[in-house]
């Protein structure tokens, strides 16, 4: 995990909407529709709170075909678990700089330094 992943991770969680969305959802999968409504959010709003959750992986949706042959978004939980410590800023700060080093060694290989 990169710091960059960790402060998505975090920003998606630290909003009270979206920890209300995952109470719901913590109690099964459910209709975007039917979510929308539980929470007295419009859709509009729903959606976008459910993609920071989705780039953040904490939640999966699927679109299945009603028997009358309507597109049907369902939301679901992604296992997961947030865990941060010191030793986890530390990874991901590590993580950094390894990717840091080896995008410059890859870009140093291709052409002259100077």
């Amino acid at each position: 995990m990169t710091s960059e992943e960790l402060l998505a991770l975090l920003a998606a969680i630290g909003h009270t909407q979206r920890l209300r969305i995952i109470g719901e959802l913590a109690k099964g999968r459910v209709h975007v529709s039917e979510l929308a409504r539980r929470l007295s959010l419009s859709r509009p709003l729903l959606y976008m709170h459910l993609e920071r959750l989705e780039k953040a992986g904490l939640v999966v949706g699927n679109l299945e075909l009603s028997a009358d042959g309507k597109a049907m978004k369902f939301i679901e939980l992604a296992p997961f678990e947030v865990r941060v410590d010191v030793g986890t800023v530390l990874a991901v700060l590590r993580e950094d700089e390894e990717r840091a080093a080896a995008d410059s060694g890859a870009q140093g290989s291709g052409g002259t330094t100077t």
